[in-house]
């Protein structure tokens, strides 16, 4: 009875081990693949961009600073609306729900501050307090992929799939809040681009209960001075 025990411990440990060193694998490629370790060292990122909704073109700025600021403007239907993130405090501006600058709460503000980690939740996922897990491979859209789930140090959940030939994230399936509803959300990444031995998406396709909208990216600079002053609330 001991030896079947310990044999069974024994195999149990074996797997876990494999699934371990299995998923550290498949996060070494996709570091590597994406060139993290360069963008590691980038202090800043500007990136212009057209969202496309319901046939409408919107223009659309996005600036991160490092260590953990964020901005991006947009302007819909003649409207200019901002969101930002200065390392403390997140604020909005969107002349459809009243004038001046408003703070951001919840789960607007956590979604500001983590578009501020320029190279992405799985990078160095441990430290941020995240855990990840392989649920082996599926296919998405015709190619293998590895799934892998991560849970944050909130314990929310996204879903990433990771092609099992380049090692670039092909799809991410998420939950967001919005109307005091709670949505899935599903990105997928339909064009890469090389920067300096980066892989940038190039092509974002947004699928969420109200429709789908694209992103294409048309300016990307990177290591760009900005400004600190942009991040600030203004006064009201």
């Amino acid at each position: 009875m001991k030896r079947t025990f310990l044999l069974a411990a024994l195999m149990l440990f074996a797997l876990i081990s494999t699934q371990a060193q299995s998923l550290d694998n498949v996060l070494d490629s996709y570091y590597k693949a994406n060139g993290l370790d360069k963008m590691a060292d980038v202090k800043t990122f500007n990136v212009k961009a057209k969202v496309n909704v319901m046939g409408m073109e919107m223009p659309m700025e996005i600036k991160v600073k490092k260590p953990n600021k964020f901005r991006v403007d947009m302007e819909m239907m003649g409207q200019k609306t901002t969101s930002a993130y200065d390392g403390e405090h997140g604020w909005m501006i969107n002349p459809m729900m009243g004038a001046g600058a408003q703070d951001l709460e919840g789960d607007q503000l956590k979604q500001a501050m983590s578009q501020a980690d320029m190279e992405g939740a799985l990078y160095n996922y441990k430290a941020k307090g995240s855990s990840i897990e392989m649920l082996g491979k599926v296919d998405v859209d015709g190619a293998e992929a590895y799934k892998l789930k991560l849970t944050d140090k909130d314990g929310v959940v996204q879903t990433y799939y990771i092609n099992a030939s380049d090692y670039l994230v092909s799809k991410v399936e998420s939950r967001a809040e919005a109307m005091g509803q709670t949505m899935d959300i599903v990105t997928r990444m339909v064009e890469y681009k090389d920067l300096n031995g980066i892989k940038m998406a190039n092509k974002i396709e947004i699928e969420m209960p109200m429709g789908k909208q694209s992103v294409v990216m048309e300016e990307i600079k990177l290591d760009e001075p900005i400004d600190d002053a942009l991040f600030e609330k203004p006064a009201n």
